[in-house]
């Protein structure tokens, strides 16, 4: 499907809003990002997002939903050619909610590794590492990248306590995850190769999932669902 195709089906004027006039919803495009799924499952809950790289609409946005693709060092540089770094870093401090998915949860963080050393928007703290590989006598290591679905182990004391289900089945496409300093910020791990792996952090009215919300069948769904109710500064 074609550029153009995409932003017709979901609303990549500047000037759209979501169904109802409950607020602009918008999906961040910075070319790193897989919109057309994120829009299809945003509008099968009812709303109509705004899918856009203009800095001026995070500033007008409810909410705003930051997916990515790919490497961590080239997603930052798809930020900064759109000067969409201090938009973004202005939105959270104003406590506008910002969920990323994939590569757009590990920007959230202060740092990540992979090809190098690079900075992110560190909006939460923490370095961004690759997943441990298999031990070479373990039959069942998993491979790395991890692609597939993984259940998650949630924290009953963390943020999303209620809307994540401990036998919930995320769909995962990664071979780097967001291990942040402070263990309070996790709201989900999975096991991979004998570590428990953040999938799910949250500060304040920051949240970052390392899986596939709009990949991951009902229990995706849900999140994004509750994501779409959450209050400004909540």
């Amino acid at each position: 499907m074609s550029a153009a195709d995409i932003e017709g089906a979901y609303g990549r004027s500047r000037n759209s809003c979501p169904a109802g006039g409950g607020g602009m919803i918008v999906v961040v495009d910075y070319g790193r990002g897989n919109l057309f799924s994120l829009g299809q499952a945003v509008r099968q809950l009812g709303a109509e997002p705004v899918i856009s790289d203009d800095p001026a609409m995070l500033a007008r946005a409810e909410r705003i939903i930051f997916p990515g693709v790919g490497a961590f060092g080239d997603a930052m540089a798809g930020l900064r050619e759109r000067g969409l770094v201090d938009p973004l870093r202005a939105a959270a401090r104003a406590g506008t909610p910002i969920l990323g998915i994939c590569v757009g949860c590990q920007l959230l963080l202060t740092r990540g590794e992979e090809f190098g050393l690079h900075e992110g928007l560190d909006l939460i703290s923490g370095t961004v590492a690759r997943l441990p590989d298999p031990q070479a006598d373990d039959p069942d290591g998993a491979r790395i990248p991890n692609v597939g679905w993984r259940p998650l182990d949630v924290r009953e004391a963390a943020p999303m306590v209620g809307v994540l289900q401990p036998d919930d089945w995320m769909y995962f496409v990664h071979s780097y995850a967001p291990m942040v300093d402070d263990e309070n910020d996790i709201a989900a791990t999975t096991r991979i190769n004998g570590a428990d792996i953040p999938v799910a952090i949250a500060r304040g009215s920051i949240v970052g999932v390392q899986f596939h919300p709009e990949k991951s069948g009902p229990a995706g769904l849900r999140l994004l669902a509750r994501f779409l109710e959450t209050e400004n500064g909540s």
